[in-house]
Parts: structure tokens; sequence; C-alpha cells
């Protein structure tokens, strides 16, 4: 068995790979003078795990080449941060059901495949291939242990992410809540945990994915007056877009980390363990 990345998980897959003692081989990149993209990896053998974030167009094409480029080995794909899975049903007459032309597109000439903490598990039945969902809330819970935080408060910015908070608490026995949005007026919403207080204790708001952020910043805003000795916020994957970290950090939130699913500056928690023993079940 032998590991090849895309060019946007390459600094995940070397760690899968130290992790699972396979080796990784060396994926040369490049473009036409007309945009096209090529790849050429080195020798795969009888297993092939292939490793890729779709993070954008450029990562979704490189990913069919890269299965087209293995297809005499026996291919896991493994999809760390799937793109386009949020657009999971038509909400308007027209649209495509993104999530399911993308699942049937990587489909092709893969023999199984893992995703990490995807938002909705229901999107795994559009895959054509045998699909599964791993979960970080482990490495998300040994990070927040080694970041000397005193007693935290590990708190979901919703309902829908509570689950997902009390696996991460469970790994340090933590108090855990989510928060509920009263409406105040027309114009005017309040944010606080449904349960406990957050006067004086330090919170770290986890949630699979951050997008744009904002309503992470106006949930931290709040917290702080409410309180909270310090606001942090974690995640599986820390997309950041249109301004996210700084915004975040305009709030008052202390810190921002996520995995390297979406590998970026805050990608200070790892899903390399998590994959790698998944792979070694296979």
């Amino acid at each position: 068995m032998k590991i090849i990345s895309t060019e946007r998980s390459q600094v995940l897959a070397a760690r899968i790979s130290e992790s699972a003692g396979i080796q990784l081989l060396d994926t040369k990149f490049s473009r036409f003078p007309d945009g096209e993209l090529y790849l050429r990896t080195g020798e795969t053998d009888a297993e092939t795990v292939i490793v890729s974030s779709i993070v954008d167009s450029d990562t979704l094409v490189q990913t069919l080449l890269a299965v087209d480029a293995c297809d005499t080995s026996r291919n896991t794909l493994v999809i760390p941060y799937l793109g386009y899975a949020r657009q999971d049903k038509r909400f308007n007459p027209g649209e495509p059901i993104s999530a399911r032309a993308i699942a049937r597109a990587l489909s092709r000439g893969v023999d199984e495949i893992f995703v990490v903490n995807i938002h909705d598990p229901g999107v795994l039945q559009y895959f054509d291939a045998p699909a599964s969902n791993i979960s970080t809330a482990p490495a998300i819970g040994e990070y927040i242990r080694q970041s000397g935080m005193d007693d935290p408060l590990v708190l979901a910015p919703d309902d829908g992410a509570a689950r997902f908070a009390a696996d991460i608490a469970r790994v340090g026995g933590w108090d855990t809540d989510h928060l509920e949005k009263t409406r105040i007026s027309g114009v005017e919403v309040r944010m606080e945990p449904k349960h406990l207080p957050v006067d004086s204790r330090e919170v770290i708001i986890v949630d699979d994915i951050i997008s744009t952020g904002g309503t992470l910043a106006t949930a931290a805003g709040m917290l702080s007056r409410q309180g909270a000795a310090a606001v942090h916020a974690a995640c599986v994957h820390g997309v950041l877009s249109s301004g996210a970290y700084a915004r975040l950090r305009a709030a008052g939130v202390a810190s921002v980390a996520s995995s390297d699913t979406y590998e970026n500056a805050t990608s200070c928690i790892s899903a390399a363990d998590a994959i790698a023993e998944r792979i070694r079940r296979c």
C-alpha cells in the first residue's frame, strides 16, 4: 500500500504516512499553457490511498486525475474536506444537488471512501462506492487538554452540534452545553448557553466548520459580555472565508484552531491519526 495526495493535502498526507507507516509517493503538479492541470505520481502498489481535500475546483480535477493515474490499484479515497457537501438538497427549481454530483464523480474508479466530519452524514448515500465518516473529536479534545485551559466549558453553537461537542468534552470530562438563540425583537437576538452559566469560565466553541465566522463572532461577543473569562474557537474544517479569522479576533476570540483537513495557518490539530487508524482497519 502507498499514499499519494493532491496539492492542497500534502501536509496531512505526510502525517498519515508517518502515522500509518505507509510510503508516501512524490507527486508532481503542473499546469499546461491553456490552464489544464497535470499530475504525475510515482509507481503505485496493489493498493493506493489517495488523500485529497476538495477545497476548490482545481483540487476536484486533481482528485479525478489522481484516481485515474492509479487505475491499476485498489483505491481508497480519503476526502478530509468535501467541498460542495452543504448543497445537499434542491432548494430552488433548476438547482443541482451539488453534493450528489460531486459524490458520483468521485466514486468512479474508487473502491472505498472515507470523509472527515462531514456536515450531514446523509450525503454519504450519494457515493456509488462504500463511504463512511471519520470523527476528529478525540484529536480536538486532546488539543484542548494540552492547551492549558482550566476546566473549560465546551460549547456547541447550536443543538445540531451538541453531540459533537459532547464527544470532545468526554476526552477531558469537561462540562458541555450548546447555545440557544432567543429573538428579543425584530432586529435583536441573544445567544447564551442553554443550561450552564459562563461567568468567569474559559469557553471554547467547537463546530465542524468555520466558514465566514459571523454567527460565532456574534456569540463570542455576547459570551464575553456575560462574563466569560475567555472565548476560544476550534473546528475541524477551518475554511475561514471572507475575512473570518480577522472577524473572530476582532470580536474578542482569544484563539482559533482548526485541523489539517483544510490546511492553513490555524491548522494546529491533525486528523492524521484518526485517518491512519481507519486505513489500518481496511
